[in-house]
């Protein structure tokens, strides 16, 4: 039977590591036990998992050519490297159910997943509830803790650019410089200049992001947005 293999990793350091690697082989040797040949496996590498199955580079490959017909199966690791909820999953699964396309998780739970099989559709729809019921509690302890924080005037997010934090470590203070790099960008943009134009303008002056990279056309539209 041929099938599908998909893995995924959100950031560049787990791109850079042995995660994807991992992935490749659990999948390959779960298949082989299987019976089961791999006939590609599809790979997004520093992809968030937020984003749905079909959003993703290879994601959107993946279930082009599984609506094709041309495999019969999908091997993943765990369910969150395939998708970015417990309803993404079911509703995927129900669809590829109806075409006749078997989903595997060797990790849901502790659980091997195969919903071609009834225990396997009973397993993914109380396992994926569950894992939602557990992301959205983290969500929950993670707004809790943002609203405490700002209860107590500690500052959340980053600080923009043009401003620094003062002493406190909440209070927002003009940043000298980075004014006049405003006061410029704003300045180019009265005499028609594009964002791209002010970017290049803000490189040939050496003057950097608030991360210390070079500007592109994208940040300098956000830098003018909140200027005005």
């Amino acid at each position: 039977m041929n099938a599908f293999g998909y893995c995924r990793v959100s950031s560049q350091d787990q791109l850079d590591g042995t995660s994807l690697t991992a992935q490749e082989e659990q999948i390959r040797a779960y298949a082989k036990l299987k019976g089961l040949e791999i006939g590609a496996m599809f790979v997004d590498g520093a992809v968030s998992g937020s984003v749905p199955l079909a959003k993703r580079p290879e994601g959107g490959k993946l279930v082009e050519a599984l609506e094709r017909g041309e495999a019969c199966a999908l091997v993943v690791t765990k369910l969150d490297r395939g998708f970015r909820s417990a309803s993404d999953c079911l509703v995927n699964v129900e669809a590829w159910t109806a075409a006749g396309i078997s989903l595997h998780i060797l990790n849901l739970g502790g659980q091997t997943i195969d919903t071609s099989t009834p225990t396997g559709k009973f397993f993914i729809t109380i396992m994926a509830g569950a894992a939602e019921l557990e992301r959205n509690m983290i969500r929950e302890r993670c707004n809790e803790g943002r609203r405490a924080r700002r209860a107590q005037g500690c500052r959340l997010g980053e600080v923009p650019f043009g401003f620094s934090l003062a002493s406190d470590g909440k209070t927002l203070v003009e940043s000298g410089e980075e004014q006049k790099a405003i006061r410029l960008s704003l300045r180019l943009k009265r005499q028609g200049h594009s964002a791209a134009a002010i970017a290049r303008e803000l490189n040939r002056r050496g003057i950097p992001t608030k991360k210390g990279a070079e500007w592109t056309h994208v940040q300098v539209t956000r830098l003018l947005k909140r200027a005005v």
